[in-house]
């Protein structure tokens, strides 16, 4: 622990359990004064005689007058007395208050208490009425009558004169301090008859200002009248500052607290707002954590004592999933435990728990989760104990849907059936293994995916994915027949595109919002016909792959950059990719491809406003059925799949504002724009131009979304530059 002049610090001390925080200061000490003789004393009338000089006369006869009164007065004096000893009786308190045993000869001035609510609630001291007197008894007032309760009978006097000192009798000096005591001077002014209460209540006003440790009030007879002082002593000043216990809130936010109240006089109402200042720090970050204590030193520094609940101990407990008792987990602690972002020795935040509830439920294996904090005995720390209820971690499932690929060959074309086995808790590691059978009149998929979420003894929380893949899909969107083509074939002209891939992508988290993905993969993709045997050119003559051979053989390294604020697709979302073709043999492709995706999301009121920007190149090599199509439902609406063009580079812009409807349908009006960049060419073959594709082109049109368990529905009808009309049908938003 250190203080500074000028400079606040923050440092660390044994862990403390959190109680109220309370600043007390020194008492408004009311003592009883022993009333005063009259200034001065006067000659009695027998020592007068009458005197031969005129002007010696005149001066006597005046004497006499002022005799006369005098001895009138003598008496109220003897009265005056009397009332200065009750007043100043009254004035002691002999209640407990705020939880002190105050002295018989003060009234505490000030007590900040900090709660809950950061310290807003401050207890006053109780008025105490003219009736109280030492010891808890009453007596009579100067008519011999009790006073009643709450003063109503008390007796008045006169004061001629107010006068504002320090605690040492000397002229207040400081003209802030002096304004700010006079105008809490509401009852007492020169020339009014007061009351015990009316006297105190300003007492109590001038400490409520929070400028003065203490506050003496003493009365003085004086030939003029009675004269009342109001002796107070200010604060110190502030000169440095000491933060004990302060292990997460940071020395500048203490620094920047109190930066405005170095070198000026403490005042307790400043203090009671930056102290809620640090206690609000941590209520905003909901840390278990506030101020415990304050404490001003003879020297004008502060010391200010926090207390912050650390974790004690984390425990990871499984329900049954039917009678919510404990039971044995298949899941390994540690694979939950590492999840946690709330370690032991922490701070423990309640939104920091939130977010480690959300990330153990995303796992996916988990039903139920809960955190409970419990204090830990009386350390002053907190126990964590999590409570988990298992999913059934695996099993069979069969299904069907439709092929966008295959859809545009008509709807029977689109069916797809499916089988698929899935593991989502392999080993009780997290580890998801997938195995995927999709089969319809043109497509088919068999996939096997293995995932591991967070590799084992990584501390960058990287994930890993191993897939294997063989599927076949018709070559419609870059090798379809032209619409005006007379042929009672399929409109995929007889080409499906068949590729075996197997490869591993390791993927983690860059910085907030930010994510990475780098792999490796190999690719084998040639053309077939209908009947499954290799085939080298389409309808048109065109070559169907880079190499003249029946496949193309591709050895591909991925790099892959996503930013995304949300979930929401109202959000702003970037992804950059970059493909690169890796000639290990020589008949490998070598190449460099890359794509961007852009998507910015605005809300006005109920409407929402999506911009969508998406581009792609290609440099050196490139097969004919990895060029880019454009047109269709997640590309320029209006146009067929592939409609626009098949270019070496593309572009698609597209605007869309959607406005609520009913329940969970909502309205939408949008437009489309796609091109080839005149790129098309560049594409052995020329696919697109040998089918009359256009280029480029817009569209335009309305449609309805329906949230569903699958994602939007989506339902659009759009018009082209083409003079064209569609119906489009999609599941999920837009890529």
């Amino acid at each position: 622990m250190r203080g500074a002049s000028s400079s606040a610090s923050c440092s660390p001390r044994p862990r403390v359990r959190p109680r109220p925080a309370r600043i007390s200061f020194s008492s408004v000490k009311l003592p009883i004064l022993e009333s005063s003789t009259p200034a001065s004393s006067l000659p009695s009338r027998e020592q007068n005689h009458v005197a031969t000089n005129p002007l010696e006369n005149a001066v006597k006869s005046a004497e006499l007058l002022w005799q006369s009164a005098w001895s009138k007065w003598e008496s109220e004096a003897e009265k005056a007395k009397e009332f200065l000893g009750n007043f100043l009786a009254a004035c002691r308190p002999r209640e407990r208050w705020d939880g002190r045993i105050l002295s018989s000869a003060g009234v505490c001035s000030a007590s900040l208490a900090l709660s809950d609510n950061g310290g807003r609630d401050s207890k006053k001291p109780e008025k105490m009425s003219a009736d109280r007197l030492p010891g808890g008894g009453q007596g009579p007032n100067r008519k011999g009558q009790m006073p009643q309760p709450g003063g109503v009978d008390e007796e008045r006097v006169l004061i001629s004169e107010i006068l504002i000192q320090d605690k040492d009798g000397q002229d207040l000096e400081d003209a802030e301090l002096l304004g700010t005591v006079r105008r809490a001077l509401k009852a007492c002014k020169p020339n009014f008859a007061l009351t015990t209460t009316e006297v105190q209540e300003d007492v109590h006003r001038i400490i409520d200002t929070g400028y003065f440790a203490s506050c003496m009030p003493t009365a003085e007879d004086t030939r003029d009248g009675v004269r009342l002082i109001f002796k107070v002593e200010p604060n110190q000043e502030l000169k440095g500052l000491v933060c004990n216990g302060a292990n997460v809130l940071p020395t500048k936010v203490v620094q920047d607290a109190f930066r405005d109240e170095y070198g000026k006089v403490v005042n307790i109402q400043r203090l009671n707002r930056v102290l809620d200042t640090l206690n609000g720090w941590y209520r905003d970050r909901g840390l278990f954590g506030q101020v415990t204590d304050v404490e001003i030193l003879s020297d004008g520094i502060i010391r200010v004592q926090v207390a912050e609940a650390e974790v004690n101990n984390i425990n990871i407990r499984f329900l049954d999933r039917k009678t919510g008792e404990p039971t044995t987990g298949k899941t390994h602690p540690e694979t939950i435990l590492r999840q946690l972002t709330t370690k032991k020795g922490q701070v423990y935040s309640l939104q920091q728990g939130r977010r480690d509830v959300e990330t153990v439920f995303t796992m996916g294996i988990m039903e139920d989760v809960n955190l409970v904090p419990q204090p830990a005995g009386d350390t002053g720390m907190v126990d964590l104990t999590m409570n988990v209820v298992e999913r059934v971690t695996g099993g069979f499932s069969a299904g069907g849907g439709l092929s966008g690929n295959g859809i545009t060959n008509g709807a029977l074309s689109g069916l797809v059936g499916s089988f698929a086995y899935s593991h989502r808790n392999a080993f009780g590691r997290n580890q998801k293994l997938n195995i995927s059978l999709e089969r319809g009149q043109v497509d088919s998929m068999f996939r096997v995916n293995y995932t591991d979420p967070w590799i084992e003894g990584d501390d960058k929380r990287t994930s890993r994915s191993i897939n294997i893949q063989n599927s076949r899909a018709p070559g419609t969107i870059v090798h379809g027949l032209r619409r005006d083509t007379p042929s009672s074939g399929p409109v995929h002209g007889g080409v499906t595109i068949g590729r075996l891939m197997a490869g591993v992508d390791y993927s983690r988290p860059l910085r907030p919002k930010w994510s990475g993905t780098a792999g490796i993969n190999f690719q084998r993709a040639g053309a077939r016909d209908d009947h499954g045997q290799p085939k080298v050119v389409d309808f048109y003559g065109g070559p169907l792959t880079f190499s003249g051979r029946a496949y193309d053989d591709m050895l591909v390294a991925k790099l892959e950059i996503v930013y995304t604020d949300s979930g929401d697709n109202g959000s702003s979302q970037l992804v950059f990719n970059t493909e690169q073709g890796l000639p290990i043999a020589a008949d490998w492709l070598f190449f460099n491809r890359i794509n961007v995706r852009a998507r910015q999301g605005l809300r006005v009121g109920p409407v929402r406003c999506i911009a969508s920007f998406s581009g792609g190149s290609v440099i050196g090599d490139l097969a004919p059925h990895e060029a880019f199509p454009i047109g269709g439902t997640n590309s320029v609406r209006g146009y067929d799949e592939g409609a626009v063009g098949s270019g070496r580079s593309c572009v698609v812009a597209s605007g869309e504002i959607s406005i609520p409807l009913i329940g969970p349908v909502e309205g939408a009006l949008f437009f489309d724009y796609g091109g080839d960049l005149n790129s098309g060419k560049t594409v052995p073959g020329d696919p697109g131009g040998q089918r009359g594709k256009p280029g480029s082109g817009y569209g335009y049109g309305a449609g309805l979304r329906v949230d569903s368990p699958l994602g939007p529905l989506r339902l659009e009808y759009a018009f082209n530059d083409q003079h064209a009309r569609r119906f489009h049908f999609g599941i999920g938003y837009r890529n």
